[in-house]
């Protein structure tokens, strides 16, 4: 939100917002009707399938804006959307966003360039469910939430992360029990801990890398379209 000034904030009209972990931002089918923008905490983006079962599409940290689909034309979410890790932040509606967003300023710009992070994120994670196995995927995405989050523990259930995974909890249990056992994290009553950063970043794949170095300066990226 800094990037902003106080005429375009203004004209947003920003709600500060609390969102409890488990908070629904987005139904599939339903209208979107706000923008959010996390200030601290992390949302998550899933697909449903109709045997119920539900795989992680997408993450939203500090840089993300969500909900910015609809300033595409998308109305209706097509996504479940909801808080993972509790959090704070600002909200606007739809209108005054769509107000801005044809103003062709600074959030014109931004929102653009944030939905091309966003698909550099999609599809360097969609790779990496194919080619990585489960203990770099993990250690990937325990990295990218403790960043966004600016957490080294933060609460996380075993239904969600074999959302994460696309798996089975037997599965997670697996997994986080490997990652446990070589003293890179502990995990115990639905609580995770970050013990050893530097050898977690070893255990994980170039995709964390790659996704976060795009995220952390997608704003100073200009192209034709958004100089």
């Amino acid at each position: 939100m800094k990037t902003f000034d106080s005429e375009l904030i203004g004209r947003l009209q920003l709600t500060r917002v609390v969102l409890e972990s488990g908070h629904k931002i987005e139904q599939p089918g339903e209208p979107i009707r706000y923008l959010y923008f996390l200030e601290s905490g992390m949302a998550s983006m899933t697909t449903t399938f109709p045997d119920g079962a539900e795989v992680e599409v997408g993450m939203f940290g500090y840089e993300s804006v969500i909900g910015v689909s609809a300033l595409m034309g998308t109305i209706q979410s097509l996504n479940h959307v909801y808080t993972q890790v509790a959090g704070v932040g600002y909200r606007c509606s739809y209108a005054n966003a769509l107000k801005e967003f044809d103003r062709f300023g600074v959030f014109h710009n931004l929102c653009l360039r944030y939905v091309q992070a966003q698909l550099i994120q999609s599809s360097q994670s969609a790779g990496c469910a194919s080619r990585h196995n489960y203990e770099q995927r993990l250690s990937r995405w325990l990295l990218i939430t403790a960043d966004r989050t600016h957490f080294d523990t933060f609460k996380m259930s075993q239904e969600f992360l074999s959302h994460m995974l696309g798996s089975t909890r037997s599965t997670v249990s697996v997994v986080a029990g490997t990652l446990k056992k070589e003293g890179l994290i502990d995990y115990k009553r639905g609580v995770i801990s970050i013990l050893d950063r530097k050898g977690l970043e070893a255990r994980s794949c170039v995709c964390y890398r790659i996704i976060t170095e795009y995220l952390a300066n997608y704003e100073k990226f200009d192209t034709a379209h958004t100089a």
